[in-house]
């Protein structure tokens, strides 16, 4: 089989996770890097992204609507939670982008660390006059998103991958 990985990543959490999947798949990497013009003519495409608003970056989603007749397994991060129906609300978000002659034949969502800058704003809300109610539970979020992907979100994706190559 042949494959390309193509992805985004503002942090290092993606790159992560596709280095991991390069190092799993078996066959000829035909494409390993950002989103380009080019479509490289390949059996799978691993496409990858960080969460901004719920859904992926502006440069992925022009990627996916590029894409006709492809076999995609759609691969992210995000910083905010790690429920499981918070990931696949993402993940709906950005097969919106993807035409109805792909196929998806799995995804693959982790919490993913964010910037420090994040929390010292964190910090400078629950400081303010007015701070969200959820400012603590903000932090808290933070301090846990710091240890992914972890050990064990390596491990499902590990999991995925070599159950997609028996397909």
């Amino acid at each position: 089989m042949n494959y390309s990985i193509i992805f985004s990543s503002h942090t290092g959490n993606t790159v992560l996770l596709a280095e991991r999947i390069k190092s799993i798949m078996h066959g000829e990497l035909v494409y390993y890097g950002d989103p380009t013009d080019a479509i490289p003519e390949c059996d799978l495409i691993f496409i990858g992204f960080w969460t901004n608003r719920d859904t992926c970056t502006e440069d992925i989603a022009n990627y996916l609507l590029k894409l006709n007749n492809k076999k995609i397994f759609l691969f992210g991060t995000a910083g905010y939670g790690v429920d499981n129906n918070y990931f696949n609300e993402i993940l709906v978000n950005v097969s919106k982008n993807i035409n109805k002659s792909n196929t998806i034949v799995d995804t693959f969502m982790c919490q993913g660390k964010m910037p420090l800058s994040i929390r010292e704003k964190y910090e400078r809300l629950k400081e303010s006059n007015n701070p969200p109610e959820n400012i603590d539970l903000l932090i808290k979020n933070f301090d846990k998103a710091l240890m992914h992907p972890s050990t064990d979100d390596l491990m499902e994706l590990t999991n995925k991958i070599l159950t997609l190559k028996e397909v």
